[in-house]
């Protein structure tokens, strides 16, 4: 184990913390209306009473770019805390499927499945993580002598006061972060450089952002409002009606 030195990650989030705000800019570069509109339920819409097609628009594109951000600052994450647990523990990358870091602390290795926050799946997927696990430590098992292997669910943020599931640990939040730095403080400590130029980077997003608000609300005018009201039947069945092949001819 070696000391994290805080200012390699500094460098790192400083270095790397762009290509977050860059991507954010190129989803709403390649966001058409339309997109969107099929994507999110118009029914909630309707029952929350919104009446003006600015706000309709602006909702609709919070939602789909709130889950956008999610995932975008979610593979940052992963990034630094493979960055961090290099340093420490020379954590690596793992080649393995559904695996993002393998490394070596006191004699166990550990293969860790990195999420943004404890909430990230359904059952489903979780039993899919689980199939995941399962593999690489066949795989493992297979290549070298080591019997010891602990698999991890390492997440950035929140809390999970049972970290034992059985098959595999959920590390979350501050114990997520102990677990791949040996610093009982880094959950905190990496906040302030997260937040470097963040103002200038949002003032930049905000200047986009306003344009595609203004652009689509007049779309939505020409396309789905008639007489200065919504046309909730349009809306829906631009939505989710039957789509009819063309006949041939």
């Amino acid at each position: 184990m070696k000391l994290l030195n805080l200012e390699d990650v500094i460098t790192y989030v400083e270095e790397n913390i762009g290509g977050f705000h860059q991507k954010r800019l190129e989803k709403l570069d390649e966001l058409k209306l339309g997109l969107i509109l099929k994507r999110k339920n118009p029914y909630l819409f309707k029952a929350k009473n919104i009446l003006t097609a600015e706000e309709l628009v602006k909702k609709l594109l919070d939602a789909y770019l709130s889950s956008q951000e999610e995932t975008i600052f979610g593979e940052f994450l992963e990034g630094l805390a493979i960055f961090i647990c290099g340093k420490v523990y020379n954590g690596k990358k793992s080649v393995a499927e559904g695996i993002d870091l393998e490394f070596e602390r006191d004699k166990i290795r550990y293969i860790v499945s990195v999420k943004s926050g404890p909430n990230w799946g359904n059952s489903s997927q979780i039993l899919k993580m689980k199939d995941n696990f399962r593999r690489a430590k066949r795989i493992l098992r297979a290549n070298i002598s080591e019997t010891n292997i602990v698999a991890v669910n390492g997440c950035c943020y929140g809390k999970d006061n049972k970290p034992d599931k059985g098959e595999y640990l959920k590390l979350c939040g501050q114990r997520f972060w102990e677990f791949i730095s040996g610093n009982n403080d880094l959950y905190t400590e990496i906040i302030e450089p997260l937040g470097n130029r963040a103002k200038e980077r949002n003032e930049e997003f905000m200047d986009a952002y306003s344009v595609i608000i203004n652009k689509f609300t007049q779309e939505f005018l020409q396309n789905f409002c008639y007489n200065g009201r919504i046309n909730w039947e349009r809306l829906v069945k631009f939505n989710s009606s039957i789509c009819k092949e063309k006949k041939r001819k």
